[in-house]
């Protein structure tokens, strides 16, 4: 039962940290606080970690090409999105489209995992993201035909699909040598890394009393306490199981927006919520493989003859 705590803990930093992304929209720019949150997570864990990372440096060596694309996927693709996607949508719309990433996890571990399609899978699927779309047109599926996603939107589905595969990676690369901490730790510096040239070449807005509690916050809860959670969930429970906690990101995200952003809820936020979620539990909960039915007749018959 605890295990469960790991990501409950995890979606909840997260929820919260959508609604810091909105607010720091309007005082500081995207490249600096993505760039902002990794150093001080960096700078946090250094004293701590760095001397166990050298000890590892002969083991950590052949590693170093997945742990980049690890860090990349999930530490840099993934959380930059998000901030620029705040410029362009709500944090409302933020969380439903990130209750997305398990059927894009569900659907990339069918293919790379080898993972059976459930017929949960299929048409949980299709309401997840009927009910998603009913949020991002606002209610009008007939103008998101017509229209597209908006810019923010789309950012976000980008963000969610970057880290869906982060997630299968990270259970398909398993690297017991190395401490979750340790493998979290050598991510951010990735991350510091590969985003210090996009901190260089963009606006800046600088550090003040106006956005220095958002960076702590995303720099201490979001980079560090909720991926050590995640991670240890993903030990613990695999990337299918884990994921199907975001569907209470859309809930926690609405609330927590409602109350500090005051942004208003619509029949459709709801309706599309709803939808979404029932698609991921359908998706967790009916088991039965699509072709079982196909199977059965066909054994039935071989039997028969």
């Amino acid at each position: 039962m605890g295990a469960y705590l790991l990501p409950l803990g995890a979606v909840l930093i997260w929820s919260v940290n959508t609604v810091v992304s909105k607010m720091a929209a309007g005082s500081i720019s995207a490249s600096e606080i993505g760039f902002f949150r990794w150093l001080v997570a960096a700078l946090l864990f250094t004293p701590f970690v760095l001397p166990g990372i050298w000890r590892l440096r002969a083991v950590i060596k052949p590693l170093l090409p997945r742990i980049t694309v690890l860090g990349v996927l999930g530490m840099v693709i993934y959380q930059s999105l998000a901030y620029y996607a705040a410029h362009y949508t709500t944090a409302t719309h933020m969380g439903i489209i990130g209750s997305l990433t398990p059927m894009l996890v569900l659907a990339l571990a069918v293919f790379l995992l080898g993972q059976p399609l459930t017929r949960g899978g299929v048409w949980g699927s299709l309401l997840a993201i009927l009910g998603v779309a009913l949020v991002v047109s606002s209610g009008n599926l007939a103008h998101l035909a017509s229209e597209g996603l908006n810019l923010g939107d789309a950012m976000m589905l980008l963000a969610m699909l970057a880290y869906a595969i982060y997630n299968i990676l990270l259970k398909r690369w398993p690297m017991p040598a190395l401490k979750t901490v340790q493998l979290l730790y050598l991510q951010i510096l990735v991350a510091v890394v590969v985003q210090f040239p996009l901190y260089l070449l963009s606006p800046k807005t600088g550090l003040n009393a106006s956005n220095m509690g958002l960076v702590a916050f995303a720099g201490i809860m979001a980079s560090i306490a909720a991926p050590l959670l995640w991670m240890k969930a993903i030990n613990a429970l695999g990337p299918s199981r884990s994921s199907m906690f975001f569907n209470l990101i859309p809930v926690f995200t609405a609330i927590v927006a409602f109350a500090t952003l005051h942004e208003p809820l619509a029949l459709y936020h709801a309706v599309g919520g709803v939808m979404t979620v029932a698609g991921l539990l359908l998706a967790e909960l009916w088991k039965t493989p699509l072709h079982a039915r196909k199977s059965a007749d066909q054994a039935t018959s071989s039997s028969a003859t």
